[in-house]
């Protein structure tokens, strides 16, 4: 599984969050604490947003502890809003293209988890998206095919509708597919303004995610395993929770796709 974090506030430089924490996002790619394997080696990226409505982005295939690059821009770009992700691959090749975050307009994408059995429903969610979005993929991951539904599903007018919907939709076909449904989403995006995340999993088990305010009150984060234990006091955000953070508050509700329940219940 993949390591991820991402910030909203005052503007910070990124390496703030990617590379001087003690436990940083670069030391995570290597040694992760909280995660089915330590190593996150295929790859990183990072999506920032400034004065213009579409974020920057910076991805690439080398593992984040080896890319220099990737240090010096973060002591030197500053942003109120970013997200940053390091990858573990679950079965997609190691390509720019299948690095995280996903970008289409204002909004920017990560993932954590998986859709399970994936080969044999991909199909049928790329037949299910528009010939736009289809058009747009770039890549061959769950990840960015899930981004794409979101969308696809309204995500610029109902952010939290869009994602149950795509959650829908995978399940569903999983079914119809006459597989169990298995989907892992622990997840961010943003539109440039807010920041959500979902924490979801068919199984009750999702990846890890946390909160914590930032240094002397500036912004907040939320990450998928703390970057540091030096005072900082981290909340794990629940099982089935979906997250809106803005600069002015955040907000944690629960969770629940219809179809989910009803195949979870059997």
């Amino acid at each position: 599984m993949c390591r991820w974090a991402a910030y909203l506030g005052d503007a910070i430089f990124l390496e703030d969050v990617i590379a001087a924490p003690s436990h940083s996002l670069i030391v995570q790619s290597r040694q992760a604490r909280e995660a089915r394997s330590p190593t996150n080696a295929d790859g990183f990226g990072v999506a920032w947003y400034g004065d213009r409505p579409e974020p920057g982005l910076y991805r690439d295939v080398l593992p984040a502890w080896s890319d220099t690059n990737l240090r010096s821009l973060g002591r030197q770009i500053k942003s109120g809003l970013f997200l940053a992700h390091v990858r573990a691959s679950t079965g997609g090749l190691t390509s720019r293209v299948n690095c995280h975050p996903f970008v289409s307009g204002r909004w920017s994408f990560m993932h954590n988890g998986q859709i399970g059995g994936f080969g044999k429903i991909r199909r049928a969610l790329e037949n299910s998206l528009s010939d736009t979005l289809f058009d747009q993929l770039e890549g061959t991951m769950d990840s960015e095919l899930f981004f794409r539904l979101m969308i696809g599903e309204g995500l610029s007018d109902d952010p939290y509708g869009a994602v149950s919907r795509a959650t829908n939709r995978v399940i569903e076909a999983a079914r119809r597919a006459a597989i169990d449904p298995s989907l892992k989403l622990t997840a961010a995006f943003s539109d440039g303004k807010a920041l959500h995340a979902v924490r979801y999993a068919t199984d009750d088990n999702a990846p890890t995610l946390y909160t914590a305010a930032f240094a002397k009150g500036v912004g907040r984060c939320i990450v998928s395993e703390p970057f540091d234990r030096d005072g900082r006091t981290w909340h794990e955000i629940p099982q089935s929770s979906f997250v809106t953070m803005t600069r002015d508050n955040t907000s944690i509700r629960r969770f629940a796709p219809a179809v989910a329940r009803l195949a979870m219940a059997g």
